[in-house]
Formats: C-alpha cells, sequence, structure tokens
C-alpha cells in the first residue's frame, strides 16, 4: 500500500465497534487509514424510498394500503433496529421476501393470475407475522 499510494486505494467497510477493534489491532492500521467516515442509519423516508425504488427495479408495484402500512412498518421499526441491522439490507430482505410471499399466495388462490397479479404487491405479503 505504502509503495504505490498514488495508484492504490483500498475501502475499508464494516460496523463502527467492529472496525475500531480492527484497526486498534495493529498500531499502524489507523494510521494507514487518516480518513474515516460514518454513515448514519437510514430514515424511515428514505427506507421508504429504498423500498419503492427496489420494488420498481423488480418490476413490481405496492398497492396503496402496502404503501402506507410499509410507511408506518418503517417508521415502527426505527426505534427497535438491531445492532448492526444494514437498513438497506432490511430492505432487500423484506422485499423478496414479500415476493416470494406473493407467489405463494398467487398459486394457494387458484384460478387464472393476470399481469397485474404477478405485478402486484400487496401489504399482506410483506405482513411479518406471515
Amino acid at each position: 500500500m505504502e509503495d504505490h499510494k498514488s495508484e492504490f486505494l483500498l475501502i475499508l467497510a464494516g460496523y463502527p465497534r467492529e472496525m475500531a477493534s480492527f484497526l486498534a489491532a495493529n498500531p499502524g492500521l489507523y494510521s494507514r487509514f487518516p480518513i474515516h467516515l460514518d454513515f448514519p442509519d437510514y430514515s424511515p423516508q428514505e427506507l421508504m424510498l429504498i423500498t419503492e425504488q427496489m420494488v420498481r427495479q423488480r418490476e413490481y408495484r405496492l398497492t396503496e394500503e402496502a404503501r402506507l402500512e410499509l410507511i408506518r412498518y418503517w417508521e415502527r421499526r426505527q426505534a427497535f433496529w438491531p445492532e448492526n441491522a444494514g437498513n438497506a439490507r432490511l430492505v432487500r430482505n423484506l422485499v423478496e421476501r414479500a415476493v416470494r410471499r406473493q407467489a405463494v399466495r398467487l398459486l394457494h388462490r387458484g384460478g387464472p393470475i393476470s399481469r397485474d397479479d404477478l405485478m402486484t404487491l400487496v401489504w399482506g405479503d410483506f405482513e411479518e407475522s406471515r
């Protein structure tokens, strides 16, 4: 790293406590990484924007009820983030789980399934109790 510092960029990313422990493991490490950036958790509003973006990228859409309930969901969850939750990861996991639940819901519903059915996620697809 020292010999090629003008040609080489190394980014270390991790959770605050673990990164502090890593850098403290060797006294020379801290001085070799002089720039430290901390990223705050996303707000419920930002998480909702990320949710909507992930849903759109997968070519799905939310019902109005799902959208309103997801806003409430992120607001409720904010006070109870697990340590090292990785908020955007929470969104991705939630959306992926909802897509799987939607497929199962449509399968059990039976009958003809429209393109609109296939593209629409309802609140029940997201509910954690399911």
